[in-house]
């Protein structure tokens, strides 16, 4: 009998959030604001906010109340999707299926 297929460890639309997270502070050296992000998905402040309440409450990124800047990611990079096509860990057919 088979096992059972893992859920993901986040959605789609989560790992694009991460990859953001991931990018900026590895471009720019410090973790991005939720204006940034905000700016960056097109989207309303509610919205970012949200989605970083439930990347936290997921235990994928960790943030110090009060203090700005301070998302950390808890995900290994190698399991962001677009460190995955770069590091050819999944092939581009895997990709679009």
């Amino acid at each position: 009998m088979p096992a059972p297929a893992q859920s993901p460890l986040f959605t789609a639309k989560q790992g694009q959030y991460l990859v953001f997270i991931f990018v900026y502070r590895r471009l720019l050296g410090r973790a991005p604001a939720e204006a940034d992000i905000q700016r960056h998905f097109k989207t309303s402040p509610p919205a970012v906010h949200q989605m970083l309440v439930t990347l936290e409450r997921r235990r994928l990124i960790r943030r110090t109340p009060g203090v700005g800047r301070s998302i950390e990611l808890l995900v290994p990079p190698e399991a962001l999707p677009i460190l995955q096509w770069l590091l050819g860990t999944e092939s581009l057919a895997e990709e679009h299926t």
